[in-house]
């Protein structure tokens, strides 16, 4: 997939919500990233894409030229990403900060949604951290606004994170910026009345996958980055996985996933190009099973047992480790399920979601 029939392909998916288990986002925003349509489009590596440089059809091209000047820009991202936000209706009793910068990474800032109570109990409250999809190569962290009011509701500040995608930088600098958000909710815990020794992380696809690394790798030196508050912790404290990978040498070689081995695959890219299976070092780096031991937090996985994308074998695996280990673990496998979709906001998916934070919520920690 590439040029202009990659960039259309893939603005279609992220619309739809169908590219690696991304519910459906705000109507109007862009769902492609600019530096995904730079790397795409941007024939003259000038940073900006020309009407004649764009590949793509040209209603899609009017959508993203936010200031009608014929040429996309970061502006243009900018201003689709403050106008998307703006039809978000933040209920009475929420407070939503935007945008809040929480480290640096390459070289720029890195930026979280956070949403807080207006009237803070007397007690300090636990933390809910998300960590959106998008194969580590798209997605941003829009995609979690929505969940926030409900997880204040339930009792938790709540945050949704960026980090730096594959386009951009391969690991580990995805695992880097997230833990450079654990760190700064720490840091910040009296500014937004956390609990600084209840963090729980959740995600959903290659989401899924950081926020159970960052469940097994708690501290982990070589993981942690240079992004800020080094004096802090990166540990969290439970783990909502919804169908991340895990061991990539297992993903390929299952009968039917044969193709994520190629190089241009979403895992290649994360692994820094080339055959996935070349990687043999990179893939025990990033898999969350490597780091398992008995102080890990508990986890809650589900998965789709006809998941085309990640085989179930992935969440299956790291169930199998953490059990070995003596860590409380649950996997939820929904029949019929595939990547994603509405099988994962049911009744009963949501309870045991909000069951499995009210009980970790309950114990002392």
């Amino acid at each position: 997939m590439g040029g202009a029939t990659g960039l259309v392909v893939t603005a279609t998916l992220l619309a739809s919500g169908t590219l690696w288990g991304q519910p459906p986002q705000l109507p109007a925003r862009p769902r492609i990233s600019f530096e995904e349509v730079l790397r795409r489009e941007d024939a003259n590596r000038d940073g900006k894409v020309t009407k004649d440089e764009f590949g793509g059809p040209p209603r899609l091209f009017q959508r993203l030229d936010r200031n009608g000047d014929e040429v996309l820009t970061r502006e243009d991202f900018a201003a689709a990403e403050r106008a998307g936000m703006g039809r978000f209706a933040v209920p009475e009793n929420v407070q939503l900060h935007r945008d809040v910068v929480f480290g640096v990474g390459g070289g720029r800032e890195l930026k979280m949604h956070l949403a807080t109570p207006k009237d803070p109990p007397g007690e300090r409250l636990p933390a809910f951290v998300w960590v959106h999809g998008g194969g580590w190569q798209a997605g941003n962290k829009e995609s979690g606004l929505r969940r926030l009011p409900e997880l204040v509701g339930q009792g938790f500040v709540a945050a949704t994170i960026e980090y730096r995608l594959t386009g951009e930088a391969p690991f580990p600098a995805q695992i880097e910026d997230c833990k450079c958000a654990i760190r700064f909710l720490r840091a910040h815990a009296e500014q937004y009345h956390i609990d600084a020794s209840r963090i729980a992380v959740g995600g959903s696809s290659a989401g899924g996958h950081l926020a159970a690394l960052l469940g097994t790798s708690g501290d982990v030196k070589e993981l942690e980055g240079s992004g800020g508050w080094p004096d802090q912790s990166s540990r969290v404290q439970a783990v909502l996985d919804l169908y991340g990978p895990t061991d990539f040498k297992q993903f390929v070689t299952t009968e039917g996933y044969e193709g994520h081995n190629r190089d241009g695959s979403p895992e290649s890219k994360l692994l820094g190009g080339g055959e996935v299976l070349t990687k043999l070092d990179g893939i025990k780096r990033l898999n969350p099973i490597t780091y398992v031991d008995k102080d890990d937090p508990p986890f809650l996985i589900i998965h789709g047992r006809a998941d085309r994308t990640v085989p179930l074998n992935q969440s299956e695996s790291l169930h199998a480790a953490l059990q070995a280990a003596g860590v409380a673990s649950k996997l939820h496998v929904i029949d019929g399920a595939g990547h994603g979709g509405p099988q994962f906001s049911t009744a009963e998916v949501r309870q045991m979601e909000r069951e499995f934070l009210a009980k970790w919520k309950s114990q002392k920690q």
